[in-house]
């Protein structure tokens, strides 16, 4: 039987609306409102002003949107300074506890506390997401004022305590999931690209399969984070068998390995705001409840900064991870259609082996930390780098990423503190000796930085 979301496929939003029409805006009317919503309303008509500021912002162009930003980094919505003066003086005379916190109040920018009163208005936690979205994407055009990036920092902070996890909820996704919900699932999977609805069916509805997301009570059916599980018998080591179709389930209560194979965030607006680690960990007791025999939690990661970095390092034909028996058998990777190619795939192993241990074991990003992404994410889970897989995902998008690599990191229960420890304070990256053999040269181990100095190929 056909699910009744085909029908509704048409009839549903996009991601993100156009401006709505309405009255011109003007954007001297929109900040003096803004100033006046600070100055310090009744609740009854705070909401109503605050609710009129997002309505109107909302039907800006994206680059006026822009302009209001940089502009609440401005004087008037920034610290208080001459409270900020008093409290300092205030501090130096006496700095006990009293006087501790009355710079904490002064040094707080105005305008975290305009945004806790746009907060107020019916769905302002929507409306204030997607604000930081367009602040993001302003930040990224060239020439972006630098001053958006103290008004981020509001967002964050203040992101960061109304999406604690205390008020996350964890609910399964499945085939019964409603409409308007599983499309949103299609729409944000970020990893493995859902190509139709027989797709989402058979990653849903088949009893060795399991989907999981977190949602927030602001923002009605829209979820935060999700991830995708399959139930199998052992580690897989490539993505295809996982996504084929037609392929013969297992029956779930045999599985003893949970694969988290796609992990995908789905607000842009709420980048940097960690849910990950407790998805993870949550979906775990939820499977460990429902499946008995599961004793392997372990994921297939994708590795999206590789080929990125590799071009680098190629590049800049440094010494580090390669000699230049290595740049040469790399220039293979330049013929089209080189992994339909048994022998040039058999001349690029060695030195791609190479590559990717050295850039998941050595490079770091400028902070010192480990250079991918997902490598972060998962290390700073806690989970152990146990292996790399060749020619795992070889499709398009795999190939272009990760030259088709792709990684398990397993979640060992009774080591994820430890490890999470050592990887946060120490720069430490757990892994299996089968990763290290990968690395031709094993002497930058031995010489491994510690966090926040970054290592050279990075």
């Amino acid at each position: 039987m056909s699910h009744p979301i085909r029908a509704l496929w048409a009839s549903l939003p996009s991601p993100r609306a156009a401006p709505a029409p309405g009255p011109r805006v003007s954007m001297g009317d929109l900040l003096r409102d803004c100033a006046a919503l600070l100055s310090g309303r009744g609740e009854a008509s705070g909401v109503a002003m605050a609710t009129s500021i997002l309505e109107r912002y909302a039907r800006l162009e994206p680059a006026s949107r822009w302009r209001i930003l940089e502009a609440l980094a401005a004087g008037r919505f920034g610290a208080d300074r001459k409270r900020l003066e008093q409290a300092m003086a205030r501090y130096r005379e006496r700095p006990d506890a009293a006087a501790t916190m009355a710079l904490h109040k002064a040094a707080e920018p105005r305008r975290q506390e305009l945004l806790r009163r746009l907060n107020l208005a019916p769905g302002g936690t929507a409306a204030l997401v997607r604000m930081r979205e367009d602040l993001l994407a302003g930040a990224a055009q060239p020439g972006a004022a630098p001053e958006l990036a103290v008004v981020d920092a509001d967002f964050v902070h203040l992101f960061a305590s109304w999406f604690n996890r205390g008020f996350l909820v964890l609910r399964r996704i499945d085939w019964t999931t409603p409409a308007h919900i599983l499309e949103k699932i299609i729409r944000y999977e970020a990893v493995h690209q859902i190509d139709s609805w027989d797709d989402l069916r058979a990653r849903l509805e088949p009893p060795d399969r399991r989907c999981f997301a977190f949602f927030h009570p602001a923002l009605v059916d829209e979820p935060l984070i999700f991830v995708e599980v399959a139930l199998q018998d052992a580690i897989p080591d490539a993505i295809a068998p996982i996504l084929a179709a037609g392929r013969a389930p297992i029956d779930p209560a045999k599985a003893t390995t949970a694969v988290f194979y796609s992990i995908s965030n789905c607000q842009v607006g709420l980048r940097g705001v960690s849910f990950g680690n407790f998805l993870i960990k949550q979906v775990v007791e939820e499977l460990r409840r429902e499946f008995a025999a599961l004793d392997t939690f372990v994921t297939l990661s994708p590795v999206p900064g590789f080929m990125a970095w590799l071009a680098r390092a190629r590049a800049a034909r440094q010494p580090g991870p390669f000699g230049a028996d290595d740049l040469a058998a790399l220039q293979a990777l330049e013929s089209p259609g080189w992994h339909d190619d048994a022998a040039l795939r058999r001349a690029l192993r060695p030195a791609l082996s190479n590559a990717i241990a050295y850039y998941l074991l050595v490079a770091r990003d400028r902070q010192g930390s480990a250079a991918d992404p997902v490598a972060r994410f998962h290390l700073g889970n806690g989970a152990r780098l146990a292996r790399v897989n060749w020619m795992a995902d070889t499709s398009a998008k795999g190939l272009a990423q990760a030259a088709g690599f792709m990684v398990n990191y397993l979640y060992a229960l009774d080591e994820i503190e430890r490890n999470h420890e050592a990887f946060a304070n120490h720069g430490e990256i757990v892994t299996q000796h089968a990763v290290k053999r990968l690395l031709r040269d094993p002497a930058p181990l031995l010489r491994r930085r510690p966090v926040g100095e970054a290592a050279a190929g990075a």
